[in-house]
């Protein structure tokens, strides 16, 4: 019997943990997401990650967290190790939903790229727009984006909806666009040996 394990998520990957938890059987397995909002304070990630296995200890064999750093400069990973909790590798999302390889090598194409997942495009106005407040101050976009050239849509489903947001998106931030497809495997590859013990 597989041990009950617990999984820290953020929400801006909840729907592909469900996915890819029901394609995997992962019954022995319970996901409790924390709001993606954290991302604009990643400072506050590690605390709220540190409260949820505070509130589910001795509930469960395993807890693992799925979150890379996210912007905590290594905040998270203190407080996991003190509770010797395993998370994903990486600095951000971006990198485990297009495999670190396929990251990398568009990072070293076009470093100045503002990265965009089926999460970020649906709820871009709710977190880019307003969440910095663009959408009252429209003259705030160079100073935000100025450095970048393009915006990268890393998408997990093939949404013809999603893609023509997306390119409105990087029409409105005055980057070039670009799309790549890489669906839900990057990150079940990494989810699998972790969850499947």
């Amino acid at each position: 019997m597989k041990a009950k394990v617990l999984v820290i998520a953020c929400g801006a990957i909840a729907r592909e943990l469900v996915r890819i938890s029901k394609l995997n059987h992962w019954d022995h397995i319970k996901f409790k997401c924390l709001p993606p909002e954290l991302h604009n304070t990643p400072d506050r990630i590690p605390g709220a990650v540190k409260d949820m296995i505070e509130q589910n200890t001795g509930e469960y064999q395993k807890i693992f967290a799925a979150y890379a750093d996210c912007g905590t400069g290594g905040g998270l990973d203190k407080v996991l190790e003190e509770y010797g909790v395993e998370r994903i590798p990486g600095a951000h999302c971006y990198e485990f939903y297009a495999g670190s390889d396929s990251f990398h090598e568009l990072s070293e194409d076009e470093p100045g790229s503002f990265y965009l997942t089926d999460f970020l495009v649906r709820h871009f106005e709710r977190l880019v727009v307003k969440g910095l407040w663009i959408d009252r101050f429209p003259q705030l976009i160079p100073g935000y984006f100025g450095n970048y050239k393009r915006l990268v849509y890393l998408a997990q489903t093939d949404s013809e909806q999603l893609q023509a947001m997306a390119r409105q998106q990087a029409a409105l931030l005055k980057l070039e666009y670009c799309y790549r497809l890489y669906g839900d495997e990057p990150l079940a590859h990494i989810l699998e040996p972790a969850l499947e013990q």
